[in-house]
C-alpha cells in the first residue's frame, strides 16, 4: 500500500545550502521526538556540529504522522516492509522536499532503511547505527521481551507520550519481526550494491543484535567501523558526545 508523504510527521533543522543535508531515519519503536533526550537535542547538535541542515520524519503510524488503520489486520505490513520505506515511501519525501543525495543517518530498522536506500539511490554517504542485516535470534528475544512489557508493563506508557497511536507504532512493528515470514529478511547481498562512504557504529551492549551486523557489512565502498563501549542499542542516547563526534569526524573528511 502507497501512502502520501504529506501524511507524516515532518521537521526541518536550517543548515548550509551548499552540504548535503542530513535525514534522519527513526528506529522500530521511534519518533521525530524520540531522536532527542533531555540532556540533548541530538540531530540539532549533529546539524550545529557540521553545519548541515536536517530532515527528520515519524514514518506511517509513528510519531504525530496519521495512523495505520486494522495494523494487525487488513493493513499489516508485510517482511519487505523496510524494503518499501527505503525504495518507495522516501524516495518521494525527498522529491517532495527538494532533497537530491543526502546524507542518510538511521538507527536500527531506520539504519537498515538507510542501507537499502544507498543500495539503489544516490546519496553522499550513509550512517548506520545499530543496523539489522538480518534476523537473528537475539534480535527477536528483546522483541518478545518488548511485547510482554507492552502488554503486562509500562512500556505502552513510555510509548504513548511520543505517538499519537500507540498501538499501531507497537504492532506494526512487533508483529512483522515476529511472524514466520520475516526470519528469511537478509540484506547482506544488496548491501553490495552500495558505492558511497558508510559509517557503522553498533554498542557492544546491543541486546537487539550482534557485533556481526557491522562486522559483515560489505559494500563497494569505505565501511568505517565502529564499536562503542558502555552503549547498548542506541549509541545517540547512550553515547551521545562520542556518537557525535565520530559522526562530525566523518563527515568533515568526506570529499
Amino acid at each position: 500500500m502507497m501512502f502520501s508523504c504529506s501524511a507524516l510527521e515532518v521537521k526541518e533543522i536550517a543548515g548550509s545550502s551548499t552540504l548535503a543535508p542530513l535525514v534522519f531515519l527513526h528506529e522500530g519503536l521511534g519518533s521525530v521526538a524520540m531522536w532527542s533526550s533531555r540532556s540533548m537535542d541530538w540531530p540539532l547538535a549533529v546539524c550545529h556540529a557540521t553545519g548541515r541542515a536536517g530532515l527528520l520524519y515519524s514514518r506511517l503510524g509513528y510519531g504525530k504522522s496519521d495512523t495505520i488503520p486494522d495494523v494487525r489486520g487488513a493493513h499489516r505490513l508485510g517482511p519487505d516492509y523496510m524494503h518499501r520505506e527505503a525504495w518507495d515511501v522516501l524516495p518521494a519525501l525527498l522529491k517532495t522536499h527538494g532533497i537530491e543525495q543526502p546524507v542518510l543517518l538511521g538507527h536500527s530498522d531506520g539504519a537498515t532503511i538507510a542501507l537499502l536506500h544507498a543500495a539503489r539511490y544516490t546519496v553522499t554517504a550513509t550512517i548506520a547505527m545499530a543496523p539489522h542485516l538480518w534476523v537473528e535470534d537475539i534480535s527477536l528475544r528483546s522483541i518478545t521481551a518488548a511485547k510482554k512489557a507492552f502488554e503486562t508493563g509500562d512500556l505502552r506508557q513510555k510509548l504513548s507520550r511520543y505517538h499519537a497511536d500507540v498501538d499501531a507504532a507497537f504492532w506494526q512493528w512487533n508483529d512483522v519481526w515476529l511472524s514466520d515470514a520475516f526470519r528469511s529478511f537478509d540484506i547482506r547481498q544488496t548491501c553490495q550494491d552500495i558505492t558511497t562512504p558508510v559509517l557503522a557504529m553498533q554498542g557492544v551492549d546491543d541486546m537487539y543484535g550482534s557485533l556481526r551486523h557491522i562486522e559483515e557489512l560489505q559494500t563497494q565502498g569505505h565501511v568505517q567501523r565502529e564499536v562503542l563501549p558502555d552503549c547498548g542499542h542506541s549509541p545517540h542516547r547512550d553515547q551521545p558526545t562520542q556518537s557525535l563526534e565520530l559522526v562530525t569526524h566523518f563527515l568533515k573528511h568526506l570529499p
